[in-house]
């Protein structure tokens, strides 16, 4: 016979993952401010009461939504199989990782652009960005010390800096499109524009580096 609250655990996974989406797309599309509970609950299927016993505040549906999308994209970089690529090989195929991230989802420079003004004004709850951080610069490290044994990289590359200079440079496009398209001249979120500024940010990096 089945237990009430084993089928209670699946409903309640369910219906918190219908509401993390609805938030993801309101968030991205209204920011923090912007957004009302009342939107989300609708878009959901849920009650505005259920959203506040889920989350307590809109401020910590926000920061759970931020969370979960930090989690996903870090932890994919984290897992990228590249020790058998040599150094150059390697190292392009993260940066391309860290760029189609946000190509294939629109909704995350809009997201990730949102997170920045709310760490930035809040005193925010740790996170998976922060937490998984570290594991991140210790892939870009071993990418770079193989390219230096190698001969092929320079020897004196900080591995942080170099990681938040990649980070910058391959997110930039969608994070401030408007500022990098005005420089540019062409839009960096469409098509033809994507395909351009992920091969020159990603040629622009590896030959800040190359020996």
């Amino acid at each position: 016979m089945n237990n009430p609250s084993n089928r209670a655990e699946p409903n309640k996974r369910d219906t918190m993952n219908r509401l993390l989406a609805a938030a993801r797309q309101i968030f991205a599309q209204k920011g923090l401010a912007g957004a009302r509970v009342e939107d989300i609950a609708r878009e959901a299927g849920v009650t505005k009461q259920l959203v506040y016993h889920y989350y307590g505040s809109k401020e910590v549906l926000f920061s759970t939504v931020l969370d979960d999308a930090s989690q996903q994209i870090m932890q994919e970089l984290i897992a990228l199989e590249i020790d058998h690529l040599p150094p150059e090989q390697a190292l392009r195929t993260l940066l391309n990782c860290c760029f189609d991230q946000y190509m294939e989802d629109p909704l995350l420079g809009a997201l990730a652009l949102e997170g920045l003004r709310y760490h930035e004004a809040a005193d925010t709850r740790p996170n998976s960005f922060a937490s998984q951080s570290p594991a991140l610069a210790i892939k870009f490290s071993s990418v770079l010390q193989r390219g230096i044994k190698a001969g092929v990289f320079k020897p004196d590359i900080e591995a942080r800096l170099f990681l938040a200079s990649s980070a910058l440079l391959m997110s930039g496009g969608f994070t401030n499109h408007y500022t990098m398209s005005v420089l540019v001249g062409f839009d960096t979120t469409s098509k033809e524009g994507m395909r351009i500024w992920r091969e020159h940010s990603a040629n622009f990096i590896l030959n800040s580096i190359r020996k």
